[in-house]
């Protein structure tokens, strides 16, 4: 079993009952899914950095990545309908638990001058938002197989609606929030 599932089933629904005065086991908060998104941008048009930034996400994710193509035409933008867009890649139970420990434990401590996540984040309905400027903070990826750097965006789904537990949950699972506010 993963390290990170082991911690979550010992030590963090356990606090988590404690906590919330939770009576029933199914409303104990846990996390449902972890999605890594990329905008393409202009890297769309060429086809060889598109297939690069898909190949980079799907090494990070342990998963194989989708590009997303547009499902409207939009003229100021310059994009037409089924052009690529994007790059998407949604991870469940041991993957996403994989994921989330090699983020927490490899990856964000090799950001440079990293200060914390920002609380700020939540959407109200217990779910975290983030964004990572580069790519190039996980191990798997190596700088002279990048065609071009770009950031992600990922987004943690819990089974929670409240942001206050979905934030404990987190911070008890060893995510490194920032100290302010």
């Amino acid at each position: 079993m993963n390290r990170l599932r082991t911690k979550y089933n010992d030590q963090v629904r356990p606090e988590l009952i404690k906590e919330f005065d939770i009576k029933n086991p199914m409303l104990i908060p846990a996390i449902e899914k972890v999605v890594i998104s990329v905008g393409a941008g202009d890297a769309a048009r060429d086809q060889k950095v598109f297939q690069n930034m898909i190949d980079t996400i799907s090494l990070i994710a342990g998963q194989k990545a989708l590009g997303v193509n547009a499902k409207k035409s939009v003229a100021s933008f310059k994009v037409r309908e089924g052009y690529p867009v994007g790059i998407k890649v949604t991870l469940r139970k041991d993957n996403m638990f994989v994921f989330l420990d090699k983020l927490i434990s490899v990856a964000l401590p090799r950001v440079k001058d990293f200060r914390g996540l920002p609380k700020n984040g939540f959407d109200g309905r217990g779910n975290y938002n983030f964004g990572l400027d580069e790519q190039l903070m996980f191990p798997e990826v190596e700088y002279d197989k990048i065609l071009r750097t770009h950031g992600m965006n990922i987004t943690i789904v819990t089974t929670t609606n409240s942001d206050k537990e979905a934030y404990k949950l987190l911070e008890v699972l060893g995510m490194p929030f920032s100290k302010g506010n």
